[in-house]
């Protein structure tokens, strides 16, 4: 008798798919690239940042990066100032705490970046960085 049951519970079919472990996978592969996605569009604009000693590490939603030639980027992207505005009205309103980092080279005007650092201010960004090189960072 107990050698038909295991014969009959063998002999069935799979009715059901279980998803589970396949939606973990695709998630963790999700946030994985949505990070090193982040990571190389601040690292693919060529900026020759300042060196500071007692910068800390942070990471931010949004990073606005100012190049020696004056072009400006939101997130690895060209833009302009109005396209910077309408990027942070649309940022705040689901994150009314929005940080951001500003890359500026160290040959940018201090006016450019002041100008920058009041465009986040009026829309009501009040936390901010500016990013410094990095190498410079580490302890003695």
């Amino acid at each position: 008798m107990q050698a038909s049951s295991s014969s009959s519970s063998s002999d069935e079919s799979i009715t059901g798919i279980n998803v589970t472990p396949l939606v973990d996978v695709v998630l963790v592969l999700l946030v994985v690239l949505m990070v090193t996605a982040t990571y190389l569009a601040s690292r693919s604009i060529p900026v020759d940042l300042p060196s500071g000693k007692t910068g800390e590490a942070t990471t931010a939603p949004l990073t606005v990066s100012l190049t020696k030639a004056g072009n400006l980027y939101v997130d690895g992207v060209p833009a302009t100032e109005t396209d910077l505005r309408q990027k942070l009205i649309s940022a705040r309103r689901g994150d009314p705490e929005l940080r951001a980092v500003i890359a500026a080279d160290g040959a940018v005007p201090h006016r450019r970046v002041i100008a920058i650092i009041d465009l986040l201010r009026q829309e009501h960004v009040e936390r901010f960085a500016i990013n410094v090189d990095a190498d410079d960072l580490k302890k003695p």
